[in-house]
């Protein structure tokens, strides 16, 4: 579990280094699709994306779960799902042996308590992997995953394709600057040539930042010496007064006929 959440984590840090330019994660997450490609419910990958862990399940429990999400999402080009038997055929197995993983939760012989299977083991292991195979080739273990291991799994395109916008000057002009247009006709460029603009774009934001954070140091300046000045004006006559502008007495005066 400790070993999943470090994993997740270390993704999420890799997506945020890479987003840059103002962005944010709800700028390259959608929560939907991550929901959909990892079959965690949409309130628990909220809840993972903000650091927060998953509510405790019984892995019997996610497996049919993600079962059901499966067969709900995964549709055949109809729109209808398909069926236990269609599923079963495809590797080999009977519909009873869906039905035992759908209906796990069996009695124990005189306890009268529930015995759930395990993640490996016997049949239950084999349907797994069937299951997960006919479902345009799921990852081995995808139906058991832990919730931080099955969204992890999920994230890494998202990243692959933040990484490939960082080494990809035109997706940086496409993305990171929003100039499609100019981008699009790029291939026209040479490589180092697109290299450039983009290169040339960066240092005149980069430019423009810098002018705008001095700008604002230098209003909040402002403020503050004149709160500071605000604060020593005395009245007329006072010491302050004359350091403020007043008029010297007798300055104005005209000047005496002195013979």
């Amino acid at each position: 579990m400790r070993e999943a959440r470090r994993g997740l984590a270390e993704t999420l840090s890799h997506i945020d280094s890479l987003l840059g330019d103002g962005r944010s994660r709800e700028d390259v997450l959608d929560v939907g699709r991550l929901s959909l490609d990892s079959g965690v419910p949409r309130e628990v990958v909220e809840a993972l994306l903000e650091g927060g862990e998953p509510p405790a399940e019984d892995i019997t429990d996610r497996i049919v779960r993600r079962f059901g999400h499966l067969r709900e999402t995964r549709l055949r080009p109809d729109g209808s799902r398909h069926s236990y038997e269609e599923i079963a055929a495809a590797f080999g197995a009977s519909r009873a042996s869906l039905s035992n993983l759908l209906n796990s939760r069996r009695r124990t012989a005189g306890r009268g308590a529930e015995q759930r299977p395990g993640r490996s083991g016997g049949p239950l292991a084999s349907t797994q992997a069937g299951i997960e195979t006919f479902y345009f080739g799921q990852p081995n273990g995808w139906l058991s995953a832990e919730p931080e291991t099955a969204l992890d799994d999920a994230l890494q395109p998202v990243l692959r394709g933040l990484e490939e916008q960082a080494a990809d000057p035109m997706a940086r002009l496409r993305h990171a600057h929003g100039l499609r247009r100019l981008a699009a006709r790029a291939p026209q460029l040479a490589e180092e040539e697109i290299q450039l603009v983009t290169d040339w774009i960066d240092t005149i934001l980069e430019r423009r930042r810098a002018q705008d954070a001095r700008g604002a140091q230098g209003a909040q300046g402002a403020e503050g010496a004149q709160g500071a000045q605000g604060q020593g004006v005395r009245r007329p006559g006072g010491p302050r007064a004359q350091d403020q502008g007043a008029p010297t007495p007798g300055a104005d005066a005209p000047p005496r006929d002195v013979r």
